[in-house]
């Protein structure tokens, strides 16, 4: 792999080492640092930080036996299944080939239209995650942002007015961001986006498909 060149923000991964993002971004975070040795760095460098703030913090008192009802209730709740997650030995990194259950063969694509194809991954609310395949030499139609937007690079490259994104780099889009993306020409182009709202696009068909396409 390349080197990487664009990076989560650190409000980002602050919000992801506290556990304070949405799943659907706190899963592209994650795939992102897999790839990423310089925010695996600074992840590590705010969990530090975290850590050190919690070890200074006062007490709080609790009810006596909370510990012994806690324990009691996990007891008597489901025995959990465990499962070894799958191993990243091909396209999808391994926090991605966990939800996946597997690689690229185990995503169930949706055409969305244009040749582009979409796999919506099962999160909680707050925000959607999908896998995106667009054709070499293909483009998503004209949109911009309610909300954010996180588009990691999972294989091939595209273009936008911002820049060129590539495999393992993450963009970066928010209200103020308006653009096209174009997947390069030479290998079709797979992406990992997260929205915390619904795309602005600016064509009709888009809008009148968005409802149905769920994006």
């Amino acid at each position: 792999m390349g080197r990487i060149n664009h990076h989560l923000t650190d409000p980002l991964l602050i919000a992801y080492a506290a556990g304070t993002l949405p799943e659907a971004f706190s899963l592209v975070a994650a795939t992102h640092v897999s790839l990423c040795d310089e925010c695996r760095a600074r992840l590590a460098a705010f969990e530090a930080v975290g850590g050190a703030v919690v070890e200074t913090a006062e007490a709080v008192p609790v009810a006596e036996g909370s510990l012994a009802a806690t324990l009691a209730r996990i007891a008597a709740g489901p025995k959990a299944e465990i499962r070894t997650p799958p191993k990243a030995a091909g396209i999808l990194p391994a926090p991605l080939a966990a939800y996946v259950g597997g690689d690229l063969s185990a995503v169930r694509w949706r055409s969305v239209g244009g040749g582009v194809r979409q796999a919506i991954l099962p999160t909680s609310r707050g925000a959607s995650v999908r896998l995106l395949h667009i054709p070499a030499g293909a483009a998503v139609p004209d949109h911009g942002h309610r909300g954010t937007e996180l588009t990691l690079v999972l294989q091939g490259a595209f273009r936008d007015d911002a820049d060129r994104f590539a495999r393992g780099d993450v963009e970066v889009a928010d209200a103020s961001v308006e653009h096209t993306p174009v997947a390069e020409p030479g290998e079709d182009c797979i992406c990992l986006a997260a929205t915390d709202a619904p795309l602005r696009f600016n064509a009709l068909l888009p809008r009148l498909a968005q409802p149905f396409l769920r994006i």
